[in-house]
């Protein structure tokens, strides 16, 4: 299983910047997807998650409204997309996955801890400046 994350980069606020998850060495539809964030200092926080088969998905308040994730199956990749970026948006942004082992109603409860997923990409950074 391999997550690689990329889409990156420096933006003005109020900007927008697409992130995308390319995931090997599994299907997306056993899965669930999320996006976690570390910012300097600050603990490592849940972005948003999709459940693909329950058809699920969940969003940070922080992040509501401005962020929305889909996926693409026939490329096996997951993208998160930013829009009205903030200067607190600022973070090393990461793809995680766990396979499903248990009901819908487990990962609605625990989407956010970073502990609920076993396999994490490398980071790619967001740069939210004027």
């Amino acid at each position: 299983v391999q997550l690689q994350a990329s889409g990156g980069g420096l933006v003005q606020p109020g900007g927008s910047l697409r992130l995308s998850c390319a995931a090997s060495g599994f299907t997306l539809r056993n899965y669930v997807i999320g996006w976690f964030r570390q910012a300097p200092g600050k603990e490592r926080e849940g972005v948003s998650c999709i459940n693909i088969s329950a058809g699920s998905i969940f969003y940070a308040d922080s992040v509501k409204g401005r962020f929305t994730i889909s996926r693409d199956g026939a490329k096996n990749t997951v993208y998160l997309q930013m829009n009205s970026l903030k200067p607190e948006d600022t973070a090393v942004y990461y793809c995680v996955a766990v396979r499903k082992r248990y009901n819908s109603g487990f990962y609605a409860s625990s989407w956010g801890r970073s502990s609920t997923y076993d396999y994490w990409g490398q980071g790619t950074q967001v740069t939210v400046s004027s």
